[in-house]
């Protein structure tokens, strides 16, 4: 993630699959059920997902676990610079496109001149650099 999380009210909410205890491991530990797979999490936002038996597993427990991680984002948190830097750009390209299409100009910006947002970090797709989706390996 690229952001710091609440860890202690993350603990009490799903208390039932975590584990945290900061004077012996800094990290939370969240054993999510399906799929079966253990993840670290710390305060500064770093995940480590452990234990899942197929690569599908891992973007489904991302998956899960992401809109959760989101609803205990630290409020007072500054944005991450690339992040901030992102949008900075993805606003200069947007006022550019937008004056072009004011006066005329195509723009060939895809989709009616909409970037597509990164899943995961909420930042236009183009201006990290990353791809709008991530591929998934055929099974």
């Amino acid at each position: 993630m690229r952001f710091p999380i609440r860890l202690e009210g993350l603990a009490y909410a799903h208390g039932y699959f975590c584990s945290y205890e900061p004077e012996l491991f800094p990290g939370l530990i969240y054993r999510m059920r399906s799929p079966k797979v253990v993840l670290l999490i710390f305060v500064s936002g770093k995940v480590v997902l452990t234990g899942a038996k197929a690569r599908e597993d891992v973007y489904a427990a991302f998956d899960a676990i992401y809109p959760v991680l989101q609803e205990f984002r630290k409020a007072d948190a500054a944005p991450h610079p690339a992040i901030a830097a992102a949008a900075a750009a993805a606003a200069a390209v947007a006022g550019a496109a937008d004056a072009a299409a004011a006066n005329g100009g195509g723009g060939g910006g895809g989709a009616g001149g909409q970037q597509q947002q990164h899943p995961a970090l909420g930042a236009p797709a183009a201006a990290l650099g990353a791809p709008a989706t991530r591929a998934r390996p055929a099974a």
